[in-house]
């Protein structure tokens, strides 16, 4: 006869709760070690946050600064614009020094040549003058001697580097023959030149 046992296993129960505290301990383990995670990764955020506003605010401190230093110096004289600078530039290149001129015509004029008056209209210098002519003299030798030296001396010629005869009168005055010309120096901008006016 064959006896049928049966085995019963009483600490059946006591492995499934074990199983069970096991899985909860590991469940708690996983959500403790989440919400660390979690909990770092947002300290993290919030850290890179106030260190990109620190940043944030002193570049604005920086610009109102900035923008405070500007006003002072366009209220005050120490101020240059552009267009200051600019006007400046030409002022100091498109100057003629009319003292070293006027001294340096007085030096190339001659006793036989007088200049009776100067003008100065759209960058040409217009000379006026009066000479005695002797009657074996060419009145034309005379006044081209004359520009050759005005061309030959470097003070005028850096400005008016371009002199011609324009136009020349005889006249006769107390048994003198006399001649009036007009000779004209053109500056570097001058219209005849191509320049700006």
């Amino acid at each position: 006869m064959n006896q049928l046992h049966f085995t019963i296993n009483l600490n059946k129960y006591g492995e499934l709760r074990q199983q069970a505290e096991a899985e909860k301990k590991i469940f708690i383990n996983f959500t403790i070690f989440f919400f660390v995670i979690a909990a770092l990764l947002y300290g993290g955020v919030l850290y890179i946050n106030y260190r990109t506003n620190v940043k944030l605010e002193n570049r604005k401190n920086a610009v109102i600064d900035l923008k405070k230093q500007v006003s002072q110096y366009v209220t005050s004289g120490d101020y240059l614009s552009a267009r200051d600078l600019e006007r400046l530039t030409a002022t100091s290149t498109d100057r003629v020094f009319w003292a070293r001129k006027l001294v340096a015509f007085s030096e190339d004029t001659n006793e036989k040549i007088a200049v009776t008056h100067f003008s100065f209209k759209n960058n040409i210098l217009s000379l006026y003058g009066i000479t005695k002519v002797e009657s074996e003299e060419k009145e034309y030798d005379l006044i081209n001697d004359y520009i050759n030296t005005l061309k030959a001396n470097k003070d005028i010629s850096v400005d008016f580097p371009e002199i011609k005869f324009v136009r020349s009168t005889r006249d006769k005055e107390k048994d003198a023959d006399i001649i009036r010309f007009q000779i004209d120096a053109f500056g570097k901008k001058s219209p005849r030149r191509g320049g700006v006016q």
